[in-house]
Parts: C-alpha cells; structure tokens; sequence
C-alpha cells in the first residue's frame, strides 16, 4: 500500500510502499478515506527537537483520519465491515489505576498512533476494536477527519463550566479556533481569542464571530473595557504554547479564575505565582481526550448545530503531500485535509504514459 512516513532523519517526510497491515483479533482494518495534517506532523516534518526524541525511524506517520471498516479480527463484537468509523488514537494498557478507574485518557503506558507506533497516512490502518468511533452519517469526511483536534478542543474547552462566563483564548490556530466556536455554541458570554498572525483571526472571526485581538496591535485591557468587562475573565484557554501569551491571560483572570492549558509551553516558563495563589487561580494541564465521553459530547455538539467545517481552509490529494506540508507548515491556513481515495486524477506519471500504450505493453500490475 501506498504511505507516507518518515523514513530519513532529516527535514520532510516519503511517499512509499508498504506493506499492508493484517488485522489482530481484536482490531479493526480501516480502508482510509480522508486524513488532516496536525501540529506534531509538521514537528515531525521538520524535525525538530521533539521529533527527534521522540519519532521511531523509519515509521508512517498521522494521527488524524476518517475511512471504512475493510476487515475485522476474529473477536470483533461492535463493529462490521463497511461501517465509517475515525478513532482514538491513544492507545492505553487498560491495566494501570486510571485505566481500571475508567481514566483511560490519564494511562501512563499510553502510545500514540503515527507518533510511537505506525500511522494513518497511509491507505490502511490497523487500530483496536475499542479505539475506533462509529460516524453518523450526517457528519462529513471532511468533519470526521479532524475529529482528533476537535477532541483536543472540546476537552479543553468544556473542562470547566463555561455558561454565562467571560472566556480569553490566547492562540487562534485550529484548535483554538473550535474551542471559541465550543464556547459560544454552550453558553459563554463574552470570548475573546488572541494571536499575532492575523490571517488566523481573520479565521476565527469567520468560524465564530468573536472578538479578535493581535497583543502586537491592541492592549488587552482597553479591550476588556471596551467590552464591558469591570472585573477579568472567568475561564481561560491556553492553547499557543507561548509565555508570554500565558502571562497575559494570568493578569486578565477574574480572581478564583480557571486556567486550561493545552498549548506545549517550554519546560522552563516564568509567570506571577503571587498571582496565581493570591487570586486564587486553577490550573488545568490538558491531554487528549477523555476517553470516551470527549467523544459523545463531539458529536452530540455537531448533531445540535455546531459548524465547524469553516476551520478546514485547504483540500488535497495524499499524491500533493510536499505542497500539503508546506502549507500548514507556513501557518496562513486552518486545517489542511488528504484525499486518500483513489481517482484517475491521482495516477502516477508512469502509470499516465502506460495508460497510452497498446495493451499488450502496458506492465503487468
């Protein structure tokens, strides 16, 4: 089968052939439709220092997908063959304490798919019966492919009880982005969303209508008072990954306000503890999803009317992944999705020029 992996120990990733995964037991072969391209696969693309550490190589990658159940293992109860199915792609021990208590998503043995074991840019995937998630047929491929983000969203969005609150959310990628859209589809007041690339914002206001600021252009506080905010937010959503965006938010926190945080900080960040324990902040590290109520509540959301289709700005073939790449790579879009299904249009240059001989010459495939 065709993949995409990473093959060398350097910038880029490799369309490749190989070999097509054989079900276990208890797992699943799903032919894949449709996959997105996350923030890890262009940490992986570009190899930096995470990666390094942390990718086996070589290894397909790719975490985030939508396709049909093309074979089941032998001790499959749930699931059938041609069902749509995207999946959890956290694997757990199910034996640890949190497994056993049902906090599957807090397991200390957890691997990811496509980051410690092989991945879904690729025609096929092998996952275990329990991880997959059977799609209604109202939700597009196109939804369902970020499914694994929008979980990343939704729970960190929905960590805390936002009806009625004021809600700052510092980093408008993706994720960002769907979780100003959770926040005003459940309740939330006023929401604010912050960053310095202005074509994501440009974004997020398409996706949700919220109030937009660029801490390079505008100050956060006159923004409050432009707002009507006397006192400072009630819930805050980490997810840029940057200090000084996190600094920001602890100074415009309500007092007893709660901090999620998502975004992957340095491992050596400064901030106000005066701050935190005098206005009696909570913090929140987030990771995942909740295994698998994060799940229900993604979909139940979009089945009452959340769209967050908007989020999804650029479409190709897997054949396009170089061009893909690049263009999540420079930041100046939402998601970016792969067309795994196969088309004319997606034929090599050889197999084009052997479609033009007589029969007879073709090579025999």
């Amino acid at each position: 089968m065709k993949a995409l992996g990473k093959l060398e120990k350097k910038r880029g990733i490799t369309l490749y052939d190989a070999l097509k995964p054989v079900p276990g037991p208890r797992d699943l072969l799903i032919q894949i439709q449709m996959t997105a391209i996350c923030g890890t696969d262009i940490n992986i693309y570009e190899w930096k220092e995470w990666a390094q550490k942390t990718i086996p190589v070589p290894m397909t990658i790719g975490h985030e997908f939508v396709g049909i159940v093309a074979d089941v293992g032998k001790e499959v109860k749930h699931f059938a063959i041609g069902e749509r199915v995207s999946g959890e792609g956290h694997l757990v021990c199910g034996f640890c304490r949190n497994c056993r208590a049902g906090r599957r998503h807090h397991c200390r043995h957890t691997l990811g798919v496509g980051v410690n074991r092989t991945g879904c840019f690729a025609e096929y995937l092998c996952i275990p019966e329990e991880n997959a998630i059977k799609l209604p047929a109202e939700i597009t491929n196109e939804v369902a492919s970020i499914f694994d983000p929008f979980g990343n969203a939704v729970h960190t969005a929905l960590s805390f009880d936002l009806i009625g609150e004021d809600v700052l959310i510092t980093g408008a990628g993706p994720i960002g982005i769907m979780a100003a859209a959770i926040a005003k589809h459940v309740g939330a007041r006023r929401i604010v969303i912050t960053d310095i690339n202005p074509s994501r914002l440009e974004l997020a206001k398409k996706v949700s209508a919220v109030r937009t600021v660029n801490p390079l252009e505008e100050n956060l506080s006159k923004v409050m008072k432009d707002l009507g905010m006397d006192e400072g937010f009630g819930v805050g959503l980490e997810m840029s990954g940057n200090p000084s965006a996190l600094n920001d938010m602890v100074d415009a926190m309500n007092h007893g306000g709660k901090i999620a945080l998502l975004g992957i900080l340095p491992s050596q960040v400064s901030i106000d503890w005066i701050k935190v324990v005098f206005h009696s902040l909570v913090i929140k590290g987030i990771y995942g999803r909740e295994m698998y109520e994060t799940w229900h509540k993604m979909i139940s959301m979009l089945q009452s009317g959340l769209d967050i289709s908007p989020v999804i700005t650029h479409r190709f073939s897997y054949l396009d992944y170089k061009e893909a790449f690049e263009t999540m790579a420079e930041g100046r879009c939402g998601k970016v999705v792969l067309d795994w299904q196969p088309a004319k249009k997606h034929l090599s240059e050889i197999e084009k020029l052997e479609l033009l001989q007589p029969a007879k010459q073709r090579t025999n495939r």
